[in-house]
């Protein structure tokens, strides 16, 4: 079976990476293009552990 390993090296504080990486805001934001939105579970602000969003 093929394996496929993407590295992405990120020079930032290692907090502020995370929270962009679970942030829903952010994420619209750049899915902007796509016109994408969150309509159900947490619809805004940073996902937690056992959230949902639709």
């Amino acid at each position: 079976m093929p394996i496929i390993k993407i590295e992405t090296r990120i020079k930032g504080d290692v907090k502020v990476v995370f929270d962009l990486a679970r942030s829903i805001d952010f994420h619209l934001i750049s899915a902007s293009g796509s016109k994408e939105r969150a309509i159900a579970g947490k619809t805004s602000g940073l996902i937690e552990e056992g959230e949902l969003v639709t």
